[in-house]
């Protein structure tokens, strides 16, 4: 059984290449595991827009350090990339994200290999996605979430048969009030979590206001509302997109620096994952006591 100490000692490992024919881009991961421990559950992270694997230490290194393998690939709309909005594979980066959690999962078995002496302590049975921004919509897509079409057909499964639970922080609402930018530049933000059945938590900011929906932050609230249960949802009421800064401290689209409120985003999903892979609900449980005796700041809900 893990252990779920915040002070654990934990170790990274990078770059790791993972096979990603037709790519164009070298596809490569991160690695950053705790130094003791077996059975570790994994959780695999799809980071937000323009970032990479060496981005979201305060919330990777604190999974870490409480008994987590996480694994992080970079994009292709990552910064270092330099694929902007008029670049024509713009149009195609939301399928290739997907594409790169599918061969990190396919592949998982030669990622950790790669880390001495970590493939013998890791639990493949315990897999979760989480994402962030659109990290959030990549990952919905793999605990089951369709795109809809033009139509309002949705588009084609991309859940993966490894994932058994996530988090989806930040996530992508509904497409009927995406703003005229949104609407052209991204036509694929429009999901459909009707057949997101895996398991999941939804983390949403009450200051979350989007500037690709005309929405407020309840926008943000879909992913758990539409989808099926069982589903649970975090509600921060002062956060922001950013949730306090959970891609590094001082970095630039940090809009309300608390490393506190990253530090409970962080602690929720691994109370969330524990409970949720019968490991140990003791965390999830006091977590919600927490919330229902404190002051209002933040709740949880659970269907």
């Amino acid at each position: 059984m893990p252990s779920n100490h915040p002070d654990q000692r934990i170790i990274a490992v990078k770059p790791i290449t993972v096979p990603a024919p037709d790519r164009g881009v070298d596809l490569q991961v991160k690695v950053t595991a705790p130094l003791s421990g077996r059975n570790l559950p994994v959780i695999v992270f799809s980071h937000g827009n323009a970032w990479s694997l060496d981005g979201y230490e305060p919330l990777v290194d604190r999974w870490a350090a409480a008994g987590f393998v996480v694994v992080q690939p970079t994009h292709l709309d990552s910064r270092r990339n330099g694929i902007g909005w008029d670049d024509p594979r713009f149009a195609t980066i939301w399928r290739v994200r997907i594409a790169d959690l599918h061969a990190v999962l396919d592949g998982l078995d030669g990622v950790v290999a790669q880390v001495d002496g970590l493939a013998s302590r890791v639990d493949r049975g315990r897999t979760a996605i989480v994402g962030h921004s659109w990290g959030a919509q990549s990952a919905g897509a793999i605990l089951g979430a369709r795109v809809l079409d033009a139509d309002g057909l949705p588009g084609e499964d991309f859940s993966h048969p490894a994932v058994s639970a996530g988090a989806l922080i930040g996530a992508t609402g509904t497409g009927d009030t995406l703003t005229p930018f949104a609407a052209q530049r991204l036509p694929f933000m429009r999901p459909d979590y009707s057949t997101m059945t895996i398991p999941a938590l939804i983390v949403a900011g009450g200051k979350d206001q989007s500037q690709l929906s005309t929405r407020g932050p309840e926008w943000f609230t879909d992913a758990y509302h539409l989808s099926p249960s069982p589903k649970a949802l975090l509600s921060i009421v002062e956060g922001e997109h950013t949730f306090g800064g959970l891609a590094g401290e001082m970095v630039a689209e940090t809009t309300d620096e608390d490393p506190a409120r990253v530090a409970l985003v962080a602690d929720a999903i691994s109370a969330y994952l524990f409970d949720a892979f019968e490991i140990s609900g003791a965390a999830w449980t006091d977590l919600g006591a927490a919330a229902a005796y404190g002051d209002g700041a933040w709740s949880i809900s659970s269907k």
